[in-house]
């Protein structure tokens, strides 16, 4: 019961959620691996692991996922899912561009492509300048 009232507030739960969730998850880690293995974390005045700046990145977490259940209500209340999608999308893409820069600070090389295809997403967001 409690899986499909979530589900209800993200408007049904679909392939983009499961995306976000799992680039949410996969950024957060590497954002932990960054600081505390590297020590390399931009979010700190000496690169290491602090609780606060964890504690934030949660809570940022929590505030993606709030903005992805007022588009829904959004989307409801007009009768679309433009908004939700557009939601998602923008925030995959973000959660991708930070995975990126974390497991660069880690030394990992991207290749072209995927850089590519995160700025297509980028681009695919409503009220973007880009074609």
């Amino acid at each position: 019961m409690a899986g499909a009232f979530i589900s209800s507030l993200f408007g049904g739960w679909d392939a983009a959620l499961t995306t976000l969730a799992i680039f949410m998850a996969i950024d957060w880690i590497t954002g932990i691996i960054v600081a505390g293995v590297f020590k390399k974390s931009k979010k700190t005045e000496t690169g290491a692991l602090e609780s606060k700046a964890g504690a934030k990145g949660l809570f940022k977490k929590v505030g993606i996922l709030l903005a992805v259940m007022v588009a829904v209500r959004l989307d409801m209340l007009s009768g679309t899912t433009i908004l939700k999608d557009a939601a998602v999308i923008a925030f995959v893409a973000n959660e991708a561009i930070s995975i990126i820069e974390n497991t660069g600070l880690m030394g990992v090389q991207w290749p072209a492509f995927i850089k590519n295809a995160i700025d297509i997403l980028q681009k695919k967001q409503p009220g973007s300048d880009a074609k």
